[in-house]
């Protein structure tokens, strides 16, 4: 429970790279250690795993419905993400290995683009980090709240302006209920809190497009070559594969580790 102090008090650049690039290297060694260095722990832990995909999933996004801080809503954000990676684990399948993969790729997508556009809208000493400072902003920078709402709508997992997020938690579900011993129970709960996740997805959304924005509010600057790059090309790839999802399925096939049928028989 570090990371929302952490994604708040860290300058937005340097919580870019630990929501994204850190998180998603750190469940990819992960999941290789378990499936190919230690294999017989998936069947040990897997109760432990279960209850903690579990209970992440529930907190992050139960906490997170509270947050007025975009910082601090995207950290409780990505701890429930954690939680729907965290069931592929407890998969521990060769589809729910492909879905774990896909997963880590659109999650890093819509983070490193959501914070693109905190980075683009701020201001020295980041004293505008509340979501009723994006009041308005489609009014002002359009293509800034259209790509924002890519990318909430993609971390929410809503079909086709969600893009890649939709298949990704799609990938996670069909995984879970076609193992070995279905884990339907966290299809369930990873259903019901995505259906919660929409409260604070879907509030940012409301607040850029449907709230009128103050008259005292500073116009927000125009973003660097860099910032905007990041921004448009995330929102490009995440709306290009939620359209053509077949290759990069394709290409995590491929890439992940294999997982033996002793060990996905154990996996209960």
């Amino acid at each position: 429970m570090w990371a929302p102090d952490v994604y708040e008090g860290a300058p937005t650049p340097i919580t870019a790279y630990m929501a994204a690039a850190v998180k998603a290297a750190s469940f990819a060694a992960l999941f290789r250690l378990w499936l190919e260095a230690f294999p017989t722990l998936l069947s040990t832990w897997h109760e432990a795993v279960w209850w903690l995909a579990a209970l992440t999933m529930v907190v992050g996004n139960l906490v997170a419905l509270a947050q007025r801080n975009i910082k601090r809503l995207l950290a409780y954000s990505s701890i429930a993400h954690a939680g729907y990676i965290l069931v592929a684990l407890v998969v521990g399948t060769s589809l729910g290995s492909s879905a774990f993969m896909f997963y880590l790729f659109a999650y890093t997508m819509a983070t490193l683009g959501a914070f693109a556009v905190i980075v683009a809208l701020g201001r020295a000493g980041e004293d505008n980090m509340g979501v009723e400072e994006y009041a308005g902003l489609w009014s002002v920078r359009p293509g800034l709240a259209v790509a924002m709402a890519v990318f909430m709508l993609a971390l929410l997992g809503f079909p086709i302006f969600g893009g890649i997020g939709f298949f990704a938690k799609w990938y996670i579900l069909e995984a879970a209920l076609k193992a070995p011993f279905p884990q339907t129970r966290l299809a369930v709960i990873l259903v019901v809190m995505s259906v919660v996740s929409a409260g604070y997805y879907l509030y940012v959304v409301m607040v850029m497009f449907m709230k009128p924005r103050s008259s005292t509010a500073i116009l927000p600057e125009r973003a660097g070559g860099w910032t905007r790059a990041v921004v448009w090309g995330s929102a490009a790839i995440i709306l290009f594969f939620g359209l053509f999802p077949d290759a990069l399925v394709s290409l995590t096939q491929r890439s992940t580790p294999a997982v033996s049928k002793e060990v996905a028989q154990r996996s209960r």
